[in-house]
């Protein structure tokens, strides 16, 4: 049975030296299976992505440049990525290929085939969060709304609704997802003990705190 979890340092992976590059097999490393991840090193002058493009295959592509910098070349377009850059290549025809400007560049890619992955729930109460320190309440309710399409039955989206309708001073509303989000998953009630986000409904007819 494999480990349940693996910790993998980048220097630890030793460089094969194919199709021009310094190919770093972090996927076959780890044995992922999920989405596809590899890196390429290089120094200056060497070319840390081959010329190719992912029609083929039909992948997404976003190479991370995690030291150095690198030139990227887009369908003929230059793009400078220094590290910190992540270049999401979107169009799998667009043919590409990345030279390091240092010495020492390392740049990530990770891939995938487009509707294969399915994204979280999580990730659309997190974004809401950017609306916090503005008090625009109708704009995370609105993210909210998207991701209750997207997850009808996720508990975790139906909590923070309530929260955004209640800090929104929608109180029926807040109360009526609320009560959703526990019958989905008993454990929303724990999750209000003491939320601040709730405190208005706090006791009020009808609330399930």
């Amino acid at each position: 049975m494999a480990d349940p979890y693996s910790v993998l340092r980048l220097d630890e992976v030793e460089p094969i030296s194919v199709a021009g590059v310094n190919w770093k097999p972090v996927r076959r490393t780890l044995g992922i299976d999920a989405f596809g991840i590899n890196a390429y090193t290089g120094k200056s002058g060497e070319h840390v992505v081959e010329e190719h493009t992912e029609e083929s295959l039909g992948h997404q592509e976003a190479y991370v440049v995690i030291s150095g910098r690198a030139t990227f070349t887009l369908d003929g377009d230059e793009v400078d990525a220094p590290q910190g850059s992540i270049v999401f290549i979107r169009d799998p025809s667009v043919r590409r290929h990345a030279v390091a400007v240092d010495d020492g560049t390392t740049v990530l890619a990770i891939g995938g085939v487009p509707g294969v992955h399915s994204p979280s729930a999580w990730e659309w109460y997190f974004e809401a969060e950017r609306f916090r320190e503005s008090g625009d309440h109708a704009a995370a309710l609105g993210l909210l709304e998207e991701a209750q399409d997207r997850f009808p039955d996720n508990a975790g989206v139906l909590y923070s609704a309530a929260c955004w309708e209640a800090l929104a001073g929608n109180t029926e509303a807040a109360i009526a997802r609320l009560q959703a989000a526990i019958e989905l998953d008993p454990r929303a009630e724990k999750w209000a003990d003491g939320d601040a986000d709730l405190d208005s409904i706090r006791g009020f007819e009808g609330s399930p705190i």
